[in-house]
């Protein structure tokens, strides 16, 4: 464990703890996009996946700006999470029922992300790291969105033919 002196300690910290958990995701994405049998949400999977490779680089680029060596932090709350998803890709459910708990699984994950990126995001404006700040803003506005597309695709069509099912 890291001796934690001041916010911007903390916030390298949690910055790490980021880092490995989107290493993590990676790894999870394509599994969760294997186990879906609705096309869209099998698409929704695959652009994240995309996209999260994305939230690595622009990780990197804040390490870059931080001046210090890129380096993961265990992520110890986003290993759980994807257990609980792995869970869910393993059960056996009818096809539709199973896309609704992917979808539940993802969302656990964004809120997730939402509220490291968040944090993190506030710390860099605390300490007037604004380059730093739009950075993960720009996460944090993409998890944001990937949230409100599940969210979009559950309730409009994949939930209620879970319902049927």
């Amino acid at each position: 464990m890291s001796k934690l002196n001041s916010l911007q300690d903390l916030m390298i910290e949690e910055i790490r703890d980021l880092y490995h958990a989107e290493k993590q995701i990676t790894q999870a994405l394509p599994k969760m996009i294997a186990a879906a049998s609705d096309s869209q949400l099998k698409q929704s999977f695959q652009a994240h996946l995309q996209e999260t490779e994305g939230h690595i680089k622009r990780l990197e680029q804040v390490f870059q700006l931080l001046e210090i060596p890129v380096k993961a932090k265990v992520c110890h709350a986003m290993l759980g999470i994807l257990e609980e998803g792995k869970e869910m890709i393993e059960e056996d459910a009818p096809p539709d029922v199973k896309d609704a708990g992917l979808i539940a699984a993802a969302q656990r994950v964004e809120h997730y992300e939402m509220a490291g990126y968040g944090t993190v995001r506030t710390f860099a404006l605390q300490l007037e790291m604004n380059e730093v700040a739009k950075l993960l803003q720009q996460t944090l506005d993409e998890e944001k969105a990937t949230d409100a597309k599940l969210t979009t695709l559950a309730t409009r069509r994949l939930n209620r033919e879970a319902v049927a099912a």
